[in-house]
């Protein structure tokens, strides 16, 4: 079995790593923890030269290095439950990289947190989690944990 692990480095996200490694079996399946990172849009002013804004460079930089961080961590802890456990850090939009990961890896399972967003700034935002269950081409699993957890 093939699960694909999306994680944002959120403590839902580890909520859903540690949920696979206490409820499934170890044996024969194979983890990919996945983490999107959507890269900055911005537009120069017409005066500005093309690509010139080091400091978005930066942000991004900072971006993957944590976003390699979130997925080692959540990584180690399937690999203590003796899981077998690859990571992954994509750049590009999360939704359609979450879902073009699952298709690539032929997952079994795409298993997510979710953040409980209600209301208008679920509305506003979207949710992922939703959006990946809505058009997965694999069974999702959609991790929650209550707010004091």
């Amino acid at each position: 079995m093939k699960i694909l692990l999306a994680t944002d480095g959120s403590r839902y996200s580890d909520a859903a790593a540690k949920m696979i490694a206490s409820q499934c079996n170890s044996a024969d399946v194979q983890v990919r923890v996945l983490r999107v990172v959507e890269p900055a849009v911005y537009s120069n002013p017409p005066q500005m030269a093309a690509g010139y804004a080091p400091e978005m460079a930066l942000r991004l930089e900072e971006q993957l290095k944590e976003a390699k961080e979130s997925v080692d961590r959540a990584a180690e802890i399937l690999r203590k439950a003796g899981f077998r456990a690859e990571t992954r850090v994509m750049e590009c939009e999360t939704r359609a990289g979450i879902l073009d990961a699952a298709a690539d890896f032929s997952a079994d399972l795409i298993v997510i947190g979710s953040h409980g967003e209600k209301g208008l700034r679920r509305f506003l935002i979207g949710s992922v989690a939703e959006f990946v269950a809505r058009h997965a081409p694999c069974s999702v699993l959609i991790v929650r944990i209550g707010p004091d957890s």
